[in-house]
Parts: structure tokens; C-alpha cells; sequence
């Protein structure tokens, strides 16, 4: 949990404390004013699905018009490219103030100076009503990097109409199926016609590692600050199961392997895919496409020896260049507050960090809720999360890599060597 303070709150920064004359008019990205204007904010959002970018919007509005000394711009993001746009932006210190990103790719920000250690502008109460475990996911060193508000986690969705008809019954949240279970029922759930499940594994190395905390799997061992990529049978378990619905028993789609996104929903729609694993948020893509006659139910999370998986929350970070960092927080505490955040859950389909937000009938009446909120009762920081140079680690070596081993082109074994030896390569020179 992120140390307490108290912060300047928005309230008393309309009060009068901010000068909102004392930009320096710079015409970098970050917030300005003139000598007798507003502070102005930019906030970089990534919100994709239109009730996303509306529920963000109408926020901002109704922040600008309550607050008319701190106003907030909205800028649109794009998942696909913000990596690089991002980087682009800091070296040229043209970065946003408010920058909407994920946790996982924040520890290489905080090193390279990039975003603002916000421990002590931190209010009380948020700091109270954010899960400790979305806190653990952006604190660093002991220092806090971004505000978590968004969680997802991997559960599965199933046509409910081949359940039914295989006798087989929905498990409730408290009750779930284990991996052995749940390859059982592929079993059942595959004939001629049906694949008793789909696993979309593009980009697949995330997914992967988070699956994998269900058995224990870390992939990375820490000793004196430094990272070294491990793969024992703690790690292979998730991969061996997989890769057997695969190629010894069957029951999972080959065809499926290389999609991503939307891309299954056609043939699960069509009977040819009997269960999905995917994200929480996959809920709302299925609400927008299914066929008005498609009977479909979400699955609890599989348990291993539990049914741990990563937080890695969607996230709110300050740029560390940013000339107006206590006004950003206090965007922030207002963006962020329980109310707003279930209104940005619903609009991603995700699960609010927020306790008080996850108890909103804007979210409790969403279909399968009860699904939803149990998953974020085991979601915990992994080690993946605080390695420094995993994302170079993932896409240079464990994206490829994991990706040939589940299209049956090299062994589980050539996959370990892989990812430790190619892999410990790239981490040395983080180490140094």
C-alpha cells in the first residue's frame, strides 16, 4: 500500500491556492497557462470502445465546467503505437501530463526519469479505497508511479446451449473448475463440428506468464536488484497443458492459435468453439456482436494449485516534466473517485481498482458480475512486473518463442532455453 498523505485536494485548489498565472509558456506537451489564463492540462487517454471514450469525455466536461482555473484536454491514444509514441514524446519533452497507460510497462518509465513519484500528493482516501494489490503493481523502489483504476483478469466464456446440452453445469465464483476439470470438459464439449475450446495465443507472452502464476510459475528469480529468467516445472505447467488440448488431445482449435482480439468470436458464435479463455473486458465485444438468439455464460477463473494472476492494471501516471503536478492529482482525485471509476469500468467492461466503485449498480447489473468481482480477489503483483528489461525480454525473445511452441515447431525445452540463455542476454545489460 502506498504511503499516506494528504494532498491539496481540488476543492481548495479552485480555492485559490493555485496561481493559475504562473506558467512558464512553454510549448511543450505539458500543462501551461498564459499570465492571466487557466492552468491547462493535457490528459493522453487510451479508452477505445465508444462507451469508453464517452464515459472519459464526460468526465472531463464536467470537471472543465465545475473547475474553470484548471482545464483538461483530451487527447485520443491508440494502444497499437503509444509505445513508441510515448518514447518519441518524452526524449522530445513533449509528453502529456496525464498519461493513460498499463503497469507493466511503467518500471522502464520510472527509471529513465520519465513520470512523477506521486507517493506524497497521494490523497488519504483514495489511497484507502484502491485494492493493495493494484497499488503494489505501480510502486517501485517503495515509490508510487501512476493512480490503478481498470483491472482485468482471465476467465472464460462458453456457449451456454453446448453446456447445456453435455450436462454440464455453470461453476459458480466459489467453486471453480480446476485445469484438469476444465480439459475434461473439452473432452466432452468436442466432436466433429466443435472444438471444446479456443485459445487466441498472438502476442501470447503476458497471458502466458500470468497463467502460469496459477502454478507457482515466477520466470524470474531476483538476487542483490538484479533479474534472471528461470524456467522449472513451475513454469512449464500452464504450457504443457495447453500445448496437450493442442496436439495430444485435440480439443483445442489449432486455427485459433494466431488470432487475437475479435477474431474467434465468429466461429464461437457459429458452435465451432465451445469455450473462449480471455479477458474480463471480452464481455462487452460479445454483448456488441452476438447474435440476438446466442445464449453465452462467463466461466470463474481455472484454479491451480490457486487461481493467482497478475494485476496489471490500467493506470494514470504524471508526467515527471509536468509544470502543474499537484493539479494533475487533483484531476486526478476527481477523475478517479468511486463514482467515476465505475462509469470507466462499465465503459471497459473491467473491474474498477476501487472498492466503493466495484459496489455501483452501474456494475453489479452488468451481466455476470459476480464473475467479475471474484476475479479481482486473487489478482497480485507477479515477478514479471518488476523486472527491469522484460519488455525487451518479452517481445525480442518471449513473444516469438512462446509462439512457435504452441504452433508445434519447437519443444518445450528448446522454449526454456530460449527464454532463460536468449533471454538472461537481454537482462544483463539491465543488471549492470
Amino acid at each position: 500500500m502506498v504511503r499516506r498523505a494528504t494532498i491539496v485536494s481540488a476543492a481548495v485548489l479552485s480555492a485559490g491556492l493555485v496561481l493559475a498565472g504562473c506558467g512558464s509558456g512553454d510549448d511543450a506537451g505539458t500543462g501551461d497557462s498564459g499570465d492571466d489564463g487557466p492552468v491547462t492540462l493535457t490528459f493522453q487517454s487510451l479508452a477505445f470502445q465508444p462507451e469508453s471514450i464517452a464515459a472519459n469525455q464526460q468526465i472531463i466536461e464536467q470537471w472543465n465546467a465545475d473547475n474553470p482555473d484548471i482545464q483538461v484536454e483530451y487527447l485520443q491514444g491508440d494502444w497499437a503505437s503509444v509505445q513508441d509514441q510515448l518514447v518519441t514524446a518524452f526524449e522530445g519533452g513533449t509528453a502529456p501530463d496525464l498519461i493513460h497507460y498499463e503497469s507493466s510497462y511503467l518500471q522502464d518509465f520510472a527509471d529513465r526519469g520519465w513520470i512523477l513519484d506521486i507517493t506524497d500528493l497521494v490523497p488519504d482516501e483514495m489511497n484507502d479505497d484502491i485494492l493493495d494489490g493494484a497499488w503494489e503493481a505501480v510502486t517501485f523502489d517503495d515509490a508510487v508511479y501512476a493512480v490503478p483504476f481498470l483491472l482485468d483478469a482471465q476467465v472464460i466464456f462458453a456457449n451456454k446451449a453446448l453446456l447445456d446440452a453435455a450436462g454440464i453445469p455453470v461453476p459458480a465464483p466459489d467453486d471453480p473448475w480446476t485445469w484438469d476439470e476444465f480439459a475434461e470438459i473439452s473432452k466432452q464439449l468436442t466432436d466433429a463440428d466443435t472444438y471444446g475450446v479456443a485459445w487466441t495465443l498472438k502476442d501470447p507472452a503476458n497471458r502466458m506468464l500470468n497463467l502460469a502464476l496459477n502454478f507457482g510459475g515466477g520466470f524470474f528469480e531476483e538476487s542483490d536488484g538484479a533479474s534472471t529468467a528461470v524456467f522449472g516445472d513451475a513454469e512449464k505447467e500452464a504450457f504443457q497443458r495447453i500445448h496437450d488440448q493442442l496436439y495430444v488431445d485435440k480439443t483445442a482449435a489449432t486455427d485459433a492459435i494466431g488470432m487475437g482480439g475479435s477474431d474467434p468470436l465468429p466461429a464461437f458464435f457459429a458452435g465451432q468453439y465451445a469455450m473462449l479463455p480471455k479477458g474480463i473486458w471480452f464481455r462487452q465485444q460479445i454483448i456488441d456482436q452476438a447474435p440476438e438468439d446466442f445464449e453465452w455464460v462467463t466461466i470463474p477463473a481455472l484454479e491451480g494449485d490457486s487461481q493467482a494472476q497478475a494485476a496489471a492494471p490500467q493506470t494514470i501516471s504524471i508526467a515527471a516534466e509536468s509544470e502543474h503536478p499537484e493539479e494533475a492529482m487533483a484531476f486526478l482525485e476527481y477523475m478517479l473517485n468511486p463514482e467515476n471509476q465505475a462509469l470507466l469500468a462499465k465503459g471497459d467492461w473491467m473491474i474498477p481498482a476501487s472498492e466503493a466503485a466495484a459496489q455501483d449498480p452501474v456494475l453489479t447489473e452488468t451481466p455476470d458480475w459476480a464473475v467479475a468481482a471474484a476475479s479481482g480477489e486473487f489478482l497480485e503483483q507477479a515477478p514479471f512486473q518488476r523486472v527491469r528489461g522484460y519488455e525487451e525480454w518479452k517481445n525480442k525473445v518471449a513473444n516469438p518463442s512462446i509462439e512457435e511452441y504452441f504452433a508445434n515447431s519447437i519443444s518445450l525445452d528448446e522454449l526454456g532455453t530460449r527464454l532463460t540463455e536468449d533471454g538472461n542476454e537481454i537482462l544483463e545489460r539491465y543488471n549492470r
